[in-house]
């Protein structure tokens, strides 16, 4: 149970879906966490999901990935101009929820969230981002931020490849070649008929839909030890998330 490394997928306000995975995983002080993204809009909880994950934050060794609904909410608080497209896609819960906040919690959350990172690599060569990146060179010389949480055609580009390629064969895309294995979140698999992460060459997409009818995912990144919550529209009943 020791040195256990896990990663989150997209969360999406569902506090009460984050706390069943970790509570399923039994987590212990030595377990370490790496967040993909997406912490908040959707379900009504972003605050609460955020003071949980400055709350564990403080007891374990954690990474946090900036997603894009991270840096929609991030720009709302910069400049609080209404983006009425991110408002009609899980924004305005979060707006909500934060009207009911003092703004000492708002401003440490908008900290929190000012200090997110686009990727990680860790130690074995595995990148660990919330969507994608375009340059063939690797992600160290992407010309614009935010593909690191925009892109799809990264995870576009595993599910078209043929399996049976390697990378030594030419017609291997060099943007899969350059890592061990990539962990992504950002599109649901939802769509693909399954409810589990998905593996498509070397990336795994741990986004199984927790902002719409799915279940949050947490997986063991070594073992591959999946735990997921219920279904999280079931956890909020009298809600609808981005559905």
């Amino acid at each position: 149970m020791s040195n256990r490394t896990f990663v989150i997928g997209d969360i999406h306000g569902a506090d009460r879906a984050l706390k069943q995975v970790l509570d399923r995983a039994k987590i212990t002080p030595d377990d370490r966490f790496i967040f993909l993204g997406d912490y908040v809009d959707g379900w009504s909880d972003s605050p609460a999901v955020i003071d949980r994950l400055i709350d564990l934050s403080r007891s374990h060794h954690c990474r946090f990935i900036r997603g894009n609904h991270d840096a929609l909410f991030t720009d709302w608080l910069d400049h609080k101009e209404e983006n009425d497209l991110w408002l009609s896609h899980g924004g305005q819960s979060t707006v909500t929820s934060y009207l009911r906040c003092p703004h000492e919690k708002i401003t440490v959350h908008h900290q929190f969230l000012k200090r997110l990172k686009n990727y990680y690599i860790d130690e074995q060569n595995r990148l660990f981002l919330h969507a994608g990146f375009s340059k063939l060179s690797g992600p160290e010389n992407e010309y614009y931020e935010y593909s690191f949480y925009w892109d799809r055609t990264l995870w576009e580009l595993a599910l078209a490849t043929d399996p049976s390629l390697t990378p030594s064969d030419p017609r291997f895309p060099p943007r899969l070649a350059h890592f061990k294995e990539i962990f992504i979140g950002h599109t649901p698999v939802n769509s693909l008929g399954t409810a589990k992460p998905v593996k498509a060459i070397s990336v795994w997409n741990l986004d199984t839909g927790a902002g719409f009818k799915g279940k949050l995912s947490m997986m063991e990144i070594n073992t591959k030890q999946l735990y997921q919550s219920d279904p999280v529209y079931k956890l909020y009943p009298d809600e609808s998330g981005r559905n």
